[in-house]
């Protein structure tokens, strides 16, 4: 066997992770009860939901999908909902599959999360609500959890009916 045939078998493929654009896919900004709503006291109460998809646009590319749903309630009604598909493409290539699902599950999702808590700001300030600027999220322990949810719903064996 020659050298260069040895250093081609032990060589892992080279690990690569690109962003290739980051961009608002959907955006919706509801205020049922306004103008109403303005004149009563302002006690909000603020619900956050997040999912995110992710789908295969070609060999090594991928397109992510953060959603971000805000709803803000005073009282009994609804003050706004903000929903937000904050999306990006990625290039991401020579990870297992571990790995891979590691990336879209968290690290895409990490950083697609500045992008969409910006148009959620700037679309509540507009709808002339106080400013909302949502916390940072930790990613990396969603996704963990999902991994455990998944892992402990296989454990369990299906119903018998």
């Amino acid at each position: 066997m020659s050298e260069a045939e040895t250093t081609t078998e032990n060589t892992a493929p080279e690990q690569q992770l690109g962003v290739q654009r980051i961009y608002v896919k959907d955006v919706s900004f509801e205020t049922p009860n306004s103008p109403e709503l303005f004149a009563g006291s302002w006690e909000p109460a603020i619900n956050v939901e997040l999912n995110s998809n992710a789908a295969r646009l070609g060999e090594d590319v991928y397109e992510v999908v953060l959603t971000v749903t805000a709803t803000c309630k005073a009282g009994d009604k609804t003050a706004y909902l903000v929903e937000v598909h904050q999306a990006g493409i990625f290039t991401i290539s020579g990870f297992d599959e571990a790995q891979l699902g590691g990336i879209i599950g968290s690290y895409c999702p990490n950083i697609l999360f500045p992008y969409a808590r910006e148009v959620i700001t700037d679309l509540v300030t507009k709808g002339s609500f106080p400013q909302l600027v949502l916390a940072p999220i930790n990613f990396d322990a969603l996704y963990a959890q999902h991994l455990a949810q998944q892992q402990g719903g296989d454990a369990q064996p299906a119903p018998v009916h």
